[in-house]
Order: C-alpha cells, then sequence, then structure tokens
C-alpha cells in the first residue's frame, strides 16, 4: 500500500501551475475544506491566504523556488524556498488537507533543507509561524526548529495575507541549522 510520503515527484513550479498552487494554499489553510486537515488557520484568519499574483511573484524570483511535490500527477503539497545569503527561508508551506498527518509534510520539509543546503550551502533554514499556533510550532520543534522569541507584526488591514478574526497575531521566527 503506499503512503502519502511515497511516489512522490519534487519539481520547481511552473507558471502553469499557478492556479493549482493557490488552490492547494487555500485548502490547508482557509475555509471549511481546511477542516479536514490539521494545519487550518480558519479559527484565527478568514479570507484569502494568498493568490494567483503572489504565487507567481515566487515562482518568477530569481533567488527563491516554489517546490512543487506530485503523486500520481497531481499537486498534493508545495513550499517556497528563497536563498538569503547564508541561511534559507521556507514559507509558504501547504500540504493537501485528505493527506495531513501521514508523513507528507515531515517527507516534503526535508527535502527542502535538503535541497537549500544542496543548492545554496544555506547552514541554516528560517521560517515565521503565526505565534498563536502551538501546535504547528509544536510541531516544527519536533523536527529539530527552534524558537527564537523573535518576533514581526502581522500585517494588519492587508487582506492579502487574510483577515483576523484576533487581535493579538505575530509572527515568530523558527530556526534550525542545517548539518
Amino acid at each position: 500500500m503506499d503512503t502519502p510520503a511515497t511516489g512522490l515527484t519534487f519539481r520547481d513550479a511552473t507558471d502553469g501551475d499557478v492556479d493549482a498552487l493557490v488552490a492547494l494554499v487555500e485548502s490547508a489553510y482557509r475555509g471549511d475544506s481546511s477542516r479536514a486537515g490539521w494545519t487550518t488557520e480558519a479559527d484565527i484568519l478568514e479570507g484569502q491566504r494568498t493568490d494567483p499574483e503572489g504565487v507567481l511573484e515566487v515562482v518568477k524570483s530569481p533567488d527563491s523556488r516554489l517546490l512543487t511535490v506530485e503523486q500520481d500527477g497531481r499537486i498534493v503539497a508545495c513550499c517556497q524556498l528563497e536563498h538569503r545569503g547564508d541561511h534559507a527561508y521556507f514559507g509558504m508551506f501547504a500540504v493537501s488537507p485528505s493527506l495531513q498527518g501521514a508523513g507528507l509534510g515531515k517527507a516534503v520539509l526535508a527535502e527542502a533543507e535538503r535541497q537549500a543546503r544542496r543548492s545554496w550551502g544555506a547552514t541554516e533554514m528560517h521560517m515565521t509561524v503565526i505565534s498563536v499556533r502551538d501546535d504547528l510550532i509544536a510541531w516544527y520543534e519536533r523536527r529539530g526548529y527552534r524558537r527564537t522569541g523573535r518576533t514581526s507584526p502581522f500585517p494588519y488591514g492587508d487582506e492579502r495575507f487574510g483577515i483576523p478574526q484576533r487581535d493579538d497575531l505575530e509572527f515568530e521566527l523558527l530556526v534550525k541549522e542545517l548539518a
């Protein structure tokens, strides 16, 4: 029996993937469909998580890659990798809600770390996570990421990032040394 973490194809996104990637990211974080998985932000943010322009910007950026993960010819996960000097930034991470909890996210994160080391010689991976997402932060901590206590403000008023349902949102920087 195939598990979600096997039979995966990793590749860089193309312009033709943009609509499918927007749909994937939205399904993983927003609305009722996101509640099928455990990464939903539906209780803290409404509105959009991303849009075609934002995804295309990542696809076209010379310092970024949008790693796209396919299984059986269908896009099931993605993540952004951005080269930032001695470290890489990890973002726009999404796994199809119906496949969450079976190891696919772990496989994608491990491949992203491997590619950041191999492609850019990155010695650390950085990411920002909404600080009230305790379950998600704990998941990253189990994979070697550490909380730094360094925070940045949530972009209240910019609906491109969603419509906050609470007033205490901020991003916390998580860091992992890459061996």
